[in-house]
């Protein structure tokens, strides 16, 4: 017994400690127990009052993978195409055929993108210093350069998007980087796809624009619409317009708008006004497709809306060659971010004309906060600014009083106040939401900061909260159809060692539980799968050891020395078949990914947990019994 107490002490200490940690495990399914059972204001009342030991026991409990949870399962790829773009000087038509080049190879190939693209500036003889870096730089060096640039913005990525995530308030969010490009976000509990998509994909490009002057702008979208009168309706709209939408709005004049068609259906439209309106489409195709509205006791502020159906038709009306050259070099366009009003089933968004160049961008805000606007009960986002901001802003605000700022996130217009008087403090709104859910969305992307690149979603998995359960109730009847047939066999065929075998054996399970619970682990799927493989590893180290001791027992030893010289001849065996295996979940874990690491986790806790409730329990137990005098029956 006494050259047993060390050992024995620290088994003892080990199932302490495993309890210790499965303890929180235990109390978040009872406090979901009880909660399950309560409705109504009961509910509440219990939540609050237990609010802080809930939230403490779900931190610690062990954690469920979304397999077994429900959630989503997203996978990114951070477009490092798009970052070189961004990244290269002195642009010309060259540039963007070589990058066009790379972008078509890209779509189909694994290479490498700054590979790809190395190569096509070797194709076309030319140097790649002359976008980018200095002209004295080498091809390699600015590859080499581009190469950092891109492992930099991929690490960036994935520390916004944990960010993000930690704000959007998911509880054991799991985010890794997968090869060169992909970062893998699995968000247990959220079932909510496109608030996801907005809080992932969003690359939180905030810009201030002024609103180019009434004016101009209004010059300009007439030089459109005559131009594009002056040629055949289906070169204008590039056959697009060729049918008559009678739920579409038709422009006669650029200060007065007829709207009369928001409230009428083709089958009520007389066929005087169906001509009217199919020549007023013939004299005016731009406006026919972009109209105003009548203002009330104001002039025309600039704005044209257009149905969501013909927004593509528009913005390919602007991007033609002849109609560029009418539209002013400092000039561009932003369609605003919802919306504006719908008419006979259809969304009307609004198009801004602004300035090319911002103001002010959003690398200036410190903070952001969503909340309920008190005069008009909206919600919106206040936005703190930095010291040098606050200055740039009151310095604009003060240059443009009475003049339309648009606030742009990410290429779409949120709200374009008019400033009404120098702003002095660094401190700002953006309006335009439809619900404070969608404001504290933009709350989280400004606060955790810009993507430096887009990324896109090349994959999404959504599982439910009830295949969950289904998942967990099968895992459950599986284990502990696995456990219950083992322990019949050891206990049948070992009798007193088969029954030893199985106390290890539940020890064992204990382990691998609570050191998932301990250091964070998350239990899948295939997780439960690595833990009935792991029974079957450690019941046959036992078997092993059983048979030698059989074998040593007929040649006439004594019980001691043949469990003595069973547990010696046997370890060897039990050694390298478990390393092995051991090696082989590393390499899964290492390179496989989501349900593989799981069953890989799993499979390495539970093979070092068998040797040691294998090799070390089983061995102090028959010590034991036997310095006792008690016999022990192997079969």
């Amino acid at each position: 017994m006494k050259k047993n107490r060390g050992k024995l002490i620290f088994i003892v200490a080990s199932i302490l400690l495993s309890l210790y940690f499965l303890y929180p495990t235990y109390k978040d399914y009872k406090f979901t127990k009880e909660l399950r059972s309560l409705v109504g204001e009961d509910s509440l009342k219990y939540l609050e009052q237990n609010e802080g030991d809930i939230r403490e026991a779900r931190m610690k409990r062990i954690k469920l993978g979304l397999d077994l949870q429900g959630g989503m399962r997203v996978v990114l790829e951070v477009n490092v195409l798009k970052l070189l773009e961004d990244v290269a000087k002195n642009k010309d038509s060259l540039f963007e055929a070589i990058l066009a080049e790379t972008r078509s190879e890209a779509l189909g190939s694994e290479q490498d993108v700054i590979d790809i693209l190395k190569a096509k500036f070797e194709a076309k003889q030319a140097r790649m210093s002359r976008y980018y870096g200095n002209i004295r730089d080498t091809d390699d060096d600015v590859v080499s350069r581009l190469r950092s640039e891109s492992d930099n913005a991929i690490d960036r990525a994935m520390e916004i998007v944990r960010n993000r995530v930690d704000q959007y308030g998911v509880s054991e969010p799991s985010i890794q980087k997968q090869g060169g490009r992909r970062i893998i976000v699995e968000l247990p509990g959220v079932s909510k796809e496109a608030e996801v998509r907005q809080l992932l994909q969003g690359t939180a490009l905030l810009e201030f624009k002024l609103l180019t002057d009434l004016e101009i702008t209004s010059k300009v979208y007439e030089s459109i619409d005559k131009t594009l009168a002056g040629k055949p309706l289906i070169d204008s709209t590039e056959a697009d317009t060729t049918t008559i939408a009678a739920k579409d709005t038709t422009k006669k004049d650029v200060a007065q708008a007829d709207t009369s068609l928001f409230d009428s259906s083709l089958a009520q439209i007389p066929e005087d006004q169906l001509k009217a309106e199919e020549q007023a489409r013939k004299e005016h195709p731009f406006f026919y497709l972009a109209t105003t509205l009548p203002q009330q006791d104001q002039g025309w502020n600039g704005e044209l809306y257009t149905a969501e159906e013909n927004k593509a038709k528009v913005m390919r009306i602007l991007d033609k060659p002849e109609i560029r050259r009418l539209i002013p070099s400092d000039m561009s366009f932003v369609w605003s971010a919802k919306h504006s009003f719908i008419a006979e089933g259809k969304k009307y968004y609004t198009l801004y004309a602004v300035k090319k160049n911002p103001e002010l961008t959003g690398g200036v805000i410190v903070n952001a906060r969503a909340t309920i606007d008190p005069n008009y009960n909206q919600p919106i986002v206040t936005m703190e600014m930095n010291s040098e901001g606050a200055r740039d802003w009151a310095r604009i605000t003060g240059a443009n009083v009475d003049k339309r700022i648009a606030i742009i996130m990410d290429n779409a217009c949120f709200s374009a106040p008019v400033v009404r008087t120098k702003i002095i403090g660094g401190n700002s709104q953006i309006e335009g939401m439809e619900s404070v859910d969608e404001a504290k969305l933009l709350e989280i992307v400004l606060k955790a900061g810009a993507l430096p690149a887009p990324v896109d979603i090349i994959q999404q998995t959504t599982v439910g909260p009830s295949l969950g359960e289904d998942s967990i109730r099968k895992g459950i009847f599986s284990s502990l159809l696995a456990f219950g047939l083992t322990i019949f066999f050891m206990i049948v065929y070992y009798r007193l060692g088969g029954t030893m075998a199985d106390t290890a054996l539940l020890l064992n399970l204990l382990f691998v539980l609570a050191v998932l619970a301990g250091f964070a682990g998350t239990l899948t799927l295939p997780g439960i799968a690595g833990i009935i493989l792991t029974m079957a590893v450690a019941v046959d180290a036992n078997v092993l050891i059983y048979e030698r001791i059989r074998e040593e027992s007929v040649t006439g030893k004594t019980l001691a020395a043949a469990i003595d010289a069973g547990y010696s001849k046997a370890f060897t065996a039990i050694f390298d078949s478990n390393v092995t295996t051991f090696i082989t979940g590393v390499i899964l874990y290492q390179f496989g990914s989501g349900p593989i690491q799981g069953f890989a986790l799993t499979l390495m806790i539970g093979i070092v947990a068998s040797m040691f409730s294998a090799i070390v329990i089983t061995r102090v137990i028959f010590n034991i019994l036997t310095e006792r005098g008690k016999v022990i029956n192997f079969g």
